[in-house]
Parts: C-alpha cells; structure tokens; sequence
C-alpha cells in the first residue's frame, strides 16, 4: 500500500551531532558502530546500532554464526539488508529472514536466541548485511513476557513523495496515516528510506520524539547543508525543536530512521543485558544461570 504525499514547508529540526560509524571488533568479525560512540552514548530510547557486512558468506567463509545467547530488559532488533538468516528462540520460534525482513524480539524478562545464515545460504553462497539495533524498554516494561515477531518486507506500507524519488517504508510508528506492521511496546517509529538522485523528501518527526538519521549507502544532503556520505559521517541526530528534517539524494541511498519518547531512565548495560541497576544486572546473570530464561539447543 502506498500513500502519495506532497513535501510540505515545515519548521526543520536542527542537527545536535554528526556521529562516525567506525569499525569494531565482535569476535571474529568487524562490524560498524555508530551507537554507542565515543561522542555519542545512546540517542534515548536507542541503546546499539550494528551495521554488519556486507559480508561474503560461502562454505569455506561463515562469520557470522551467532550461537545461543541471552537478553533481557530490551528489544533486539534485526533489518536484513541482504542474505538470508535462520532465527531460532527459546520461545520456540524458528523462521527464515530474508532480505528485506525485520525481526522485532522483546526480551522483556528473558529470552534465548540464536542467528545465522541459514545451511542453504551458506551452500549456494552470497552477500549478507543487516542492522542490529537495541531498543531500551522503560523500567516498568523490563520484565513483561518475552515476544517475537517477524514482519516480511513485501508486508510493509509506504509512504512515497510526489515525484516518487523518495519512498519511506513504515515498518514500525506511523507517518501520515501510514502505520506499520510491528505492534511496538513504546512510542516509536522505524523506516526504510530509499532516496533515487536527484530526489527530496521532508520527513515529520513528532515533537516528543528524540530522533536519528543513519546511511547505509549513497550520499545525500540533510537539511540542505550537511552532506552524509557512505564511510565519512553517517549518522545524524536531531534536536526536539521543529518538525522532522528534509532528505535530498546526491545520489542512490538507503538511509534508517529511528525516532522514539526518551525514557529519562538510568541506563546500566552488561553484555546481553540492559537494565536500570547493576542489582538487575546481577539479577539478569543469575537468571539465566538457572534456566529462568529458557533453553535452546546449539
């Protein structure tokens, strides 16, 4: 479904901070990371942002093979960009992200799961990349009852501009009437934003919302003076004072928009775990320890 709008005028936030998206080790891969940052800590309610791969993957080369692992107090969430993942949880869900696909977890108070490109991937090979990103849950959402959902891209709504240059996948939130697939926990949009050269968008943001701009690929210009380009500076966080930001294509790009109601928590992370107080943290490792977060099979 498509909902064709105008750009309007509107009242543009102003830019808050240009943050890098520099390599990281995890484990046997490299991997971006543009949050947390030396500059930026986390953009309230966005703890991580991972951009992993592009990646080769082929029999003799599999990297990213993420065997079981916890979480808790959060949602870990995966936009597949290219390739294909086998997902599996404690939960007993087990389901096959294509490119495209979102897989939204709720951690909430525990949740085991494991991701990997799936065994018919790896056999015929091919590229994979994908967005991790860590969205906080407020202290009273900490430990609600863990859920997964899976949303297909082909199940997505889009929002398009006029000249049709500029086409925003709604995968979660709502912009203009559109919403999107994912039930979420908290007030927060998330979209696909496919710019073509040459075109321009102005996109709203609400005004409660702390909000951040992310390139996977391309060049484009931000508010008509910041140029964000593909390996310089690739994330853009805004200031709550106007109504959204204005996107022009330099040339073909794929951006992440993220916007969410910060939580003004106090924010104490270990590993899997996001919580509000290193009691939680301790509390979090004995769980698991005891199985009160599941079990699934390596």
């Amino acid at each position: 479904m498509e909902n064709i709008i105008k750009a309007n005028i509107m009242k543009l936030n102003t830019i808050k901070s240009v943050g890098r998206s520099d390599f990281v080790n995890m484990g046997p891969i490299q991997l971006r990371q543009p949050i947390p940052t030396r500059t930026i800590d986390n953009i309230d309610p966005f703890i991580l942002l991972h951009h992993y791969g592009p990646y080769d993957i082929s029999e003799q080369h599999n990297p990213f093979d993420l065997g079981p692992h916890p979480h808790r107090g959060f949602e870990p969430i995966t936009f597949l960009i290219q390739g294909e993942q086998l997902h599996r949880d404690s939960l007993g869900n087990e389901s096959v992200v294509k490119a495209g696909d979102v897989q939204w977890t709720t951690a909430g108070r525990g949740i085991i799961h494991a991701e990997a490109p799936t065994k018919s991937f790896v056999k015929k090979g091919g590229v994979l990349e994908g967005i991790q990103l860590w969205l906080n849950l407020p202290a009273e959402k900490k430990m609600i009852e863990a859920n997964y959902q899976h949303a297909k891209h082909e199940d997505f709504r889009k929002v398009v501009s006029d000249d049709t240059k500029v086409s925003v996948q709604i995968i979660a939130g709502e912009l203009d009437g559109v919403y999107g697939r994912i039930k979420t926990q908290t007030a927060v949009n998330a979209f696909m934003v496919d710019v073509e050269a040459g075109g321009a968008f102005n996109l709203k943001v609400p005004k409660s919302h702390q909000s951040t701009v992310y390139l996977l690929k391309g060049d484009v210009l931000i508010n008509g003076s910041e140029n964000l380009k593909l390996n310089e500076n690739q994330l853009i966080e805004f200031h709550q004072d106007g109504e959204g930001f204005s996107i022009e294509g330099n040339e073909n790009s794929k951006l992440l928009f993220l916007s969410g109601t910060p939580f003004n928590e106090p924010v104490t992370t270990y590993g899997p775990y996001v919580m509000n107080t290193q009691t939680e943290i301790m509390e979090a490792m004995r769980d698991y320890q005891m199985g009160k977060m599941g079990f699934l099979p390596v």
